[in-house]
């Protein structure tokens, strides 16, 4: 994710391309969204979603921008290194030739493409540049490790929610009534779930074979296979599938029991965080982006994915506020499943959905866990040093687990969770970094091609005025959650 240049890997079509960035986003944000629109009414709800699609597909343009002039800028100094190569190479022969050359670094790279007969884009984006690598690129020392900051917040985030996700549904399961006589009851945690043992103690053993079954994974190097990924898209699809039917039969019947309000800003600040990390594929696009073998309509095909996934989040939301009633919404959507036999009767179909996000989310923790890791390597690396076995090997795999662990000991409140990381790590992620790393890419580009050479990926918001408007808008957001917190505190 932070990594430098590598491996374009196979390449795939434009379309199927938009798959991967579809099932990008669409992950665990969305199963907690539900809930979120509930409690800050539906018009509330359908507006933020809606103007938080628009900026997030903004900011999916800048990056894929910056990734074209990350492209332009290393075809530059490779071409420079040549240039400089020629000219030793020559000097043995005739130091008038020498003279006579231009200095590579006051040359534009149009006039030595040029020169060599043919004309080449410089902005095709055929190498893999990670957003972390483009940080190094256009940012100052300060800049990079403020993005590094920032990712390992967000991944922290991750992982937490993760961490609670896996035993809050397996405790559903395992203590929640499946015997079709507890239909829309809300269990507390201090109910008993088997013997004397309460849900929340129940909770925290599954927690804590959670982490001994998958914390070890940490201290090693985890791979995510092409047959995984296939498995965990196909099982995600057939549990929203069959959720949002099963909603739409319930309404059709006129059985639903939802009387959502439509409007409440008090929910709005979590219904910001849980949408931002709803819609999070920024730090992910280089990998996705790059292997598409025909990137001429990348722009149509980004348009047409934020459409499809937001009337997927505005359908899948919708009916569920008008199904359930929003008292009795669960933060993990799925668990509405478990325990209402009169939505759906098949004890297999509500097991597989109780489990649904014990599979996905379990594949997944491994591989974000390696990355934190990875991130955090980086963050303190210094060149040419190396780091002790143990600082490697043990420090840093603890330094990743423990943290996200405490805090699901802590809590299981998976809104606050998904909130509070989108709102902050994820508004700078989604935000504030891609609209710097636009800004100072051109910057970069200037001195090197002129202002005559057009981005072919350039983004449809090419003004400076849009780059200040996201910053603007990202700074406002964060006093606005902040100061909907404290007050919050203040009340209690």
């Amino acid at each position: 994710m932070a990594g430098g240049i590598t491996e374009t890997g196979e390449l795939y079509s434009p379309y199927v391309g938009l798959v991967y960035m579809f099932n990008l986003i669409v992950g665990t944000g969305a199963l907690t969204m539900p809930k979120a629109f509930a409690q800050a009414g539906w018009a509330v709800s359908l507006a933020l979603i809606s103007f938080l699609a628009f900026m997030s597909y903004m900011t999916t343009t800048f990056v894929i921008e910056a990734m074209a002039a990350a492209n332009a800028q290393l075809r530059w100094k490779r071409r420079e290194q040549e240039e400089v190569q020629d000219s030793d190479s020559t000097s043995d022969y005739s130091d008038d030739d020498v003279r006579g050359r231009s200095e590579p670094e006051t040359r534009p790279i149009l006039s030595v493409q040029r020169t060599g007969g043919g004309h080449v884009d410089h902005f095709d984006i055929v190498e893999r540049v990670e957003m972390g690598q483009m940080a190094s690129m256009f940012f100052n020392k300060v800049g990079v490790n403020m993005f590094y900051i920032c990712m390992v917040v967000y991944l922290y985030g991750d992982l937490a929610i993760y961490a609670a996700a896996v035993p809050i549904s397996l405790m559903e399961v395992a203590c929640g009534n499946h015997s079709c006589s507890a239909g829309g009851v809300k269990y507390d945690d201090t109910d008993l779930c088997w013997g004397p043992v309460t849900r929340k103690d129940a909770y925290k053993v599954f927690l804590s074979i959670f982490t001994v079954m998958l914390g070890p994974f940490v201290f090693f190097d985890a791979q995510k296979t092409k047959y995984l990924q296939i498995l965990t898209s196909l099982m995600r699809w057939i549990a929203f599938t069959m959720m949002i039917i099963l909603a739409l039969i319930r309404i059709g019947k006129d059985r639903g029991e939802g009387r959502p309000r439509m409007a409440q800003i008090s929910g709005v600040p979590n219904l910001f965080g849980v949408c931002v990390y709803s819609f999070m594929c920024q730090h992910s696009l280089p990998s996705l982006v790059t292997p598409i073998s025909d990137k001429r309509r990348v722009g149509t095909l980004v348009v047409c994915d934020y459409v499809l996934i937001l009337g997927f989040y505005g359908l899948l939301s919708f009916t569920a506020i008008f199904c359930f009633d929003s008292s009795l919404l669960h933060d993990m959507y799925t668990l509405n499943f478990t325990d209402n036999c009169d939505v759906l009767d098949i004890p297999a179909l509500r097991y597989f959905l109780g489990l649904f996000p014990v599979f996905t989310i379990s594949t997944n923790f491994p591989i974000i866990a390696v990355t934190l890791r990875n991130n955090w390597k980086t963050l303190f690396h210094r060149d040419g040093g190396t780091y002790p076995w143990v600082v490697d090997r043990i420090v840093f795999p603890l330094i990743t687990l423990v943290p996200p662990i405490i805090v699901a000991f802590c809590t299981h409140n998976l809104e606050s969770l998904v909130g509070i990381t989108g709102a902050y790590a994820g508004t700078g992620i989604q935000y504030v970094i891609p609209a710097l790393l636009v800004y100072y890419g051109r910057r970069h580009l200037v001195p090197m091609l002129g202002t005559d050479e057009v981005n072919k990926h350039r983004s449809p918001f090419r003004h400076t005025f849009w780059v200040w408007f996201v910053v603007v808008w990202a700074t406002f957001c964060l006093m606005f959650v902040t100061a909907n917190i404290i007050l919050e505190d203040t009340k209690k």
